[in-house]
């Protein structure tokens, strides 16, 4: 999937598909590819890739025709600036709680290469474009999607505000912090987790914007049934977890199989 079929899926509603990336081997990419996922999420905020890594596994995935999507450490329009410039198709900002953000965002991903004060004209007063200018641009970012990360109680209160800034293609709800946010940490079958998602899935789809979940717990029931409510990036796990989990639970099917001690193995990390 290429960086403007992402962004028409997202805005759409059309399901896509993808999983957390934390692998720079380059023999990996060969092997994602052979899963059939739409995209790749690359994490910057949590993991310590530098700008060169991310630089490189973004351009093999949007060779191959897998969307990359990355998240920056923090919503700071300059690092947007640096992940687009690095090859990143799809932005995925952190911990969003008002509209102002979203729109310097949007002028980072959607707009470049303005910069000062000739960008903020154009985010109070898109027609203060000149037509040939306007065109540039729309033509230059078409690959470019932006998502935001909404992960607080704060960013709750004003959903409709936040998603209703021209320019947001997507919804990426940060499970992990959404959770602790409600004061609920970890408790994802939580009567108020629940309702924060229908909340998140109905007020983005109103507004014809996309809406993420990060499955990296591993329910799958659960995760079907948002997607039926209208979640439509299915992201499911992360390389690392999947491959501990198969890999701990073959070893414990050996061990069985020979009569031997189990040994418990380490938590999968959340991403």
């Amino acid at each position: 999937m290429t960086g403007q079929q992402l962004r028409r899926a997202l805005k759409s509603g059309s399901r896509v598909y993808g999983t957390c990336v934390l692998s720079t081997s380059p023999v990996w990419p060969a092997a994602v590819r052979s899963t059939g996922v739409d995209f790749v999420f690359i994490d910057t905020e949590h993991t310590p890739n530098d700008r060169a890594v991310v630089s490189w596994m973004c351009q093999v995935y949007r060779s191959m025709e897998i969307a990359p999507m990355v998240r920056i450490p923090s919503p700071d329009p300059f690092e947007a600036c640096k992940m687009v410039d690095g090859g990143a198709q799809a932005l995925l900002a952190p911990y969003i709680e008002s509209p102002e953000q979203v729109r310097q965002l949007v002028g980072a991903v959607k707009l470049r290469p303005l910069k000062g004060g000739r960008l903020q004209q154009a985010l109070r007063d898109p027609s203060s474009l000149e037509p040939e200018l306007a065109t540039y641009l729309d033509d230059r970012n078409a690959g470019n999607s932006l998502l935001i990360n909404i992960e607080s109680v704060p960013a709750l209160e004003i959903l409709d505000q936040i998603v209703s800034v021209p320019g947001v293609d997507a919804v990426q709800v940060g499970p992990h912090d959404l959770s602790c946010s409600l004061g609920v940490p970890e408790q994802y079958h939580h009567p108020k987790f629940e309702t924060a998602i229908e909340h998140i899935i109905t007020t983005s789809r109103r507004h014809g914007v996309g809406v993420g979940i990060h499955e990296f717990w591993d329910d799958f029931d659960q995760a079907v049934r948002w997607g039926k409510m209208g979640a439509n990036l299915i992201m499911h796990s992360v390389d690392q977890a999947l491959f501990s989990r198969t890999l701990r639970s073959r070893l414990g099917a050996f061990r069985t199989a020979f009569g031997e001690d189990q040994q418990a193995g380490g938590a999968d990390s959340v991403v």
